[in-house]
């Protein structure tokens, strides 16, 4: 050892820690050796708890303030072998200091679908992501359960675990809740507390705590989500017969409105020579001056009513299993019975339905398990 490593050695330490990574949960005061001068200044920030580890042993926490590391003022908490006959100058410890601000904006999310029985649509699929801020609320458990010997301790470290916590909370929450998948968009702050309550007895044994959970969204899956589409679309339609009339009558004025486009010149003239067959049906029936004729006359031929609208056909989803699979059209559902695939008890949604309900139950479907030919006679002897 050099003279001016010698004369270093006797200064007496300040120990302290500033830290501006916004990550970092607890770092270690590094000194060579882990040599810590007796009567060395430790200085703790608000924010911050320091935790002294002797000869392997966790001895003191310290919370913010100015110490003097010395014998007879060192607040002790624990009972160590010798403690109160000294140190000698200088003595091999470590102190630890660990942030207890709150980590905020860290993220959470359901890495696989939930699946749910809703009261609605019967079993469904969930995902769900959101945020929470973390803290440690006891400095000595984190250290002894968490870190260890690591000389620094980042946010990352442990994220993993507490996003499994999370979402292990969550799916237990919202499966025993009974809420409607309609209604949890607005009881999702509800849903948080619950999960949080739930976590805090888990994080509490690490020396942790939720200050704050929130749930940002719950979606369903995309084929849902697209059967639910269509159902709000027919609630708002209601006479289907006169949406498609408007329908068809805006997608031929957009036709006869383009420009250079023969079809919607066709359209135009089409719609020109409807305009005037419905004038001059008008003018026949009012007379020159407005006045009702008698009798209408009978080489004139009433005009031909327009022919319904086809009808719509339904498409099917199947449920087995906790599993949905479709659509299927109706064709491909009769196939499946006689494949064996679909029978009676499958249980199958369409828009528009209440529910999932048995195929056997459903009137529209039943016929298929009544057409299928009888068993093949025997062989013959």
């Amino acid at each position: 050892m050099g003279i001016f490593d010698f004369l270093k050695g006797e200064f007496i330490d300040v120990i302290h820690w500033t830290d501006d990574s916004r990550d970092t949960m607890v770092w270690r005061f590094e000194r060579e050796a882990h040599e810590i001068k007796y009567g060395a200044k430790l200085t703790v920030r608000e924010g911050q708890s320091a935790v002294f580890v002797h000869e392997g042993q966790l001895a003191d926490v310290f919370t913010p303030g100015l110490y003097l590391l010395e014998t007879n003022n060192m607040p002790v908490m624990t009972t160590l072998q010798h403690w109160d006959h000294g140190f000698q100058s200088p003595f091999k410890s470590e102190i630890y200091f660990v942030n207890t601000t709150r980590f905020n904006n860290l993220k959470w999310g359901t890495k696989n679908p939930i699946i749910c029985r809703d009261p609605e649509f019967g079993p469904v699929r969930l995902r769900a992501f959101g945020s929470y801020s973390v803290r440690v609320v006891d400095a000595a458990r984190f250290l002894t359960e968490i870190v260890g010997t690591d000389g620094e301790f980042t946010m990352d470290e442990i994220s993993f675990q507490i996003r499994n916590i999370i979402v292990q909370e969550f799916s237990r929450a919202v499966a025993g809740s009974g809420i409607p998948v309609l209604d949890m968009a607005a009881n999702t702050a509800d849903l948080g507390k619950l999960v949080g309550a739930e976590i805090a007895p888990t994080l509490s044994e690490y020396g942790l705590s939720i200050p704050e959970l929130y749930i940002e969204n719950i979606s369903l899956p995309p084929a849902v989500e697209q059967a639910m589409d269509k159902r709000t679309q027919m609630g708002i339609v209601g006479d289907l017969g006169r949406y498609t009339q408007f329908a068809a009558a805006e997608a031929m004025e957009a036709a006869a409105t383009t420009p250079n486009s023969g079809m919607g010149a066709g359209m135009g003239m089409g719609m020109g020579m409807a305009m005037a067959q419905q004038m001059a049906n008008t003018g026949q029936a009012a007379g020159p001056w407005g006045a009702r004729p008698a009798a209408a006359a009978p080489t004139q031929a009433a005009a031909p009513a327009a022919p319904p609208p086809p009808p719509v056909e339904h498409v099917w989803h199947t449920a087995e299993n906790g599993t949905t699979s479709g659509p299927f059209s109706k064709a491909r559902l009769g196939r499946m019975a006689q494949e064996g695939s679909l029978t009676r008890e499958t249980h199958v949604w369409t828009p528009g339905q209440d529910g999932w309900m048995r195929a056997g139950d459903v009137a529209e479907l039943a016929q298929l398990f009544t057409i299928l030919p009888p068993p093949p006679p025997p062989p013959a002897a």
